[in-house]
C-alpha cells in the first residue's frame, strides 16, 4: 500500500522525460484578484548507505515570490489544447490540474516556476489519458471503492480527513471530478505495472554482485547527491528554479516534478557517487560545494544541471555500515520496477496519436 501511495500523493507518473510537446508552447497566465538530458547520464553506483555523514549549514537565500493561491493559467472560453487518441484535453482540465497540482505537491505557483508547472502538468495530463486507455486495453478496472479508498489513505498520509480534503479541493479550486480522475489513472498505472513487474523478480546473482560492488566501493569519497536535469530548449527559466532550490527544501520534490532525468522517478537521487565518477563539469562542481548546498545551472552536453550535496563521506574520516542483502534486494528491485514504467510509457507515448492544438 505505501508503494502505490508514492504514486497517489504525487498525482504524477512514475518517471519524467522530455515533454511531448515543442518548447515554445507558452499559455496565456492571468491570475486570479486578491491571490497573492539529451546529455550523457552518470552511471548511479550500486553502493546503499544509510546513516548520515555530519552536514555543514546551507548557504541563505533571497525570499520566494508569493505563490498564488488559484491560478488560473488560460482565461476566456473553454477551448481544445489537444487531443490524445482521440480523446480532447481542454483548457479547463489543465486549469483544474494546475491548482491540483500545487495543493498536492505544495509547489508554490509565481513568477519563477509557472512556466514550468504548466509545461509538467500538460504533460502529465496526456500521460493521464495514455494510462487510462492502457488499462482499459489491458482489461484493468479499478472501482469508485478502490478510488475512494485511495483519496481516504491520501488524506490520512497528509494528517488530514475526508472533510478537510473537500475543503481544500474547494479552496484551490480543484474540481473533485477532475482529482478522482486522477486518483483512477495512477491505481490503474500501479496494478499495470506491478503484474508486468511480477514476472522480472531479482536473483541471488544480481544481489551478490551488488553487494561486493558495495564493499570494494566503501574506501573511496563520495557524495550524497541529488540532480535535476533541464533540457537547454526548455530551460529559460532554469536560474528562478535555481534560486527557489536554494529557499524551498524540497528538492526532490521538484526534481520528481521538472527533471528530464530518469533519476526523477526518485526524485533526482543519484545516491553516493564517488570522487571523479560524475563527468567533468559536474565532477568539480561537486568538489567546491558544502553539504546542503546547490549548485548554480551547470551546462553540459546540451543539457542543464542543478546538483545539491546532501552529505560527504571521506574514509580516511568517516565509518558508513555495509548495506544488508534484504536491502540491496529492495533497492534492486526498485530500480527494475522503474526502468519496466519508464519503458512501458515511452511505449504509450511513441504509438499514441497526440496533437496539441497551440
Amino acid at each position: 500500500m505505501k508503494k502505490i501511495l508514492v504514486f497517489i500523493i504525487c498525482l504524477l507518473s512514475a518517471t519524467s522525460t522530455q515533454a511531448q510537446f515543442a518548447p515554445e508552447f507558452i499559455p496565456d497566465y492571468d491570475y486570479d484578484e486578491g491571490n497573492i538530458a539529451n546529455g550523457q547520464q552518470p552511471q548511479q553506483p550500486s553502493a546503499v548507505f544509510q546513516n548520515p555523514v555530519k552536514d555543514e549549514p546551507a548557504p541563505s537565500a533571497p525570499a520566494l515570490p508569493p505563490s498564488i493561491k488559484k491560478p488560473k493559467p488560460y482565461t476566456g472560453n473553454i477551448r481544445i489544447l489537444a487531443t490524445v487518441n482521440g480523446e480532447i484535453i481542454t483548457t479547463e482540465d489543465i486549469n483544474n490540474r494546475v491548482r491540483a497540482f500545487c495543493m498536492t505537491t505544495g509547489i508554490p505557483y509565481n513568477s519563477q516556476t509557472k512556466v514550468l508547472i504548466i509545461n509538467k502538468v500538460m504533460q502529465n495530463t496526456i500521460d493521464e489519458k495514455l494510462k487510462l486507455q492502457d488499462a482499459i486495453n489491458n482489461k484493468i478496472e479499478i472501482t469508485p471503492q478502490e478510488i475512494d479508498n485511495a483519496i481516504e489513505s491520501f488524506a490520512q498520509s497528509n494528517k488530514s480527513s475526508m472533510n478537510r480534503l473537500k475543503k481544500d479541493l474547494a479552496e484551490f479550486g480543484v474540481n473533485e471530478k477532475v482529482f478522482r480522475e486522477q486518483m483512477k489513472s495512477d491505481l490503474a498505472w500501479v496494478r499495470l505495472i506491478r503484474n508486468k513487474a511480477s514476472a522480472d523478480t531479482v536473483t541471488e546473482i544480481e544481489i551478490q554482485e551488488a553487494l561486493n560492488a558495495t564493499k570494494a566501493d566503501m574506501n573511496k569519497k563520495k557524495y550524497m547527491v541529488l540532480e535535476i536535469v533541464i533540457d537547454r530548449k526548455n530551460a529559460r527559466d532554469i536560474n528562478d528554479l535555481s534560486r527557489t532550490l536554494r529557499q524551498d527544501p524540497r528538492f526532490e520534490m521538484y526534481a520528481a516534478q521538472f527533471s528530464q532525468s530518469p533519476s526523477s522517478a526518485s526524485g533526482g537521487r543519484l545516491g553516493w557517487v564517488n570522487e571523479g565518477q560524475l563527468p567533468q563539469p559536474l565532477d568539480a562542481a561537486l568538489q567546491k560545494m558544502s553539504s546542503g548546498q546547490v549548485s548554480d545551472p551547470i551546462l553540459y552536453n546540451d543539457s542543464y544541471y542543478i546538483l545539491k550535496v546532501e552529505k560527504k563521506f571521506d574514509p580516511s574520516k568517516d565509518k558508513l555500515p555495509d548495506p544488508t542483502e534484504d536491502e540491496i534486494a529492495e533497492m534492486l528491485q526498485g530500480q527494475k520496477t522503474e526502468r519496466l514504467a519508464a519503458r512501458h510509457l515511452q511505449y504509450l507515448r511513441q504509438r499514441a496519436s497526440i496533437e496539441l492544438k497551440e
